[in-house]
């Protein structure tokens, strides 16, 4: 089964479908631009783009809220908290490091830091 994630205007993903693999056949090979077709025969607009599991397509599996990046052709996940950056793979990136001593942290926005979760 493929996925395409519907876009608004802005490029903010509203929903993600399932089409049949069939749907998307040219010639015996699997075809996006017969998938947006498709889509658009049920909801009446072009404004779709294939998304996979697996991130093959588009660097990550679209979800509700995700932007779709247009001139780099991924979509990218909502930013998280106000103070984290996107890199130049499209990944957020907190202002500092995750600690890499084992132990469990949450971010802490307030405070820009990670803050360790203790057993209760």
């Amino acid at each position: 089964m493929a996925h395409f994630a519907e876009l608004d205007e802005s490029g903010t993903v509203m929903q993600v479908i399932v089409v049949n693999n069939a749907e998307l056949l040219d010639n015996g090979q699997e075809n996006e631009a017969k998938g947006i077709a498709f889509c658009q025969s049920l909801f009446g607009h072009d404004r779709w783009k294939q998304t996979s599991y697996n991130g093959t397509i588009r660097r990550r599996f679209a979800g509700i809220g995700f932007h779709y990046d247009a001139t780099a052709d991924v979509f990218i996940s909502p930013q998280p908290y106000p103070s984290w950056t996107l890199d130049a793979n499209h990944d957020w990136q907190p202002p500092v490091p995750f600690p890499t001593d084992g132990e469990q942290y949450v971010w802490d926005e307030p405070s820009q830091s990670w803050t360790k979760i203790t057993a209760p």
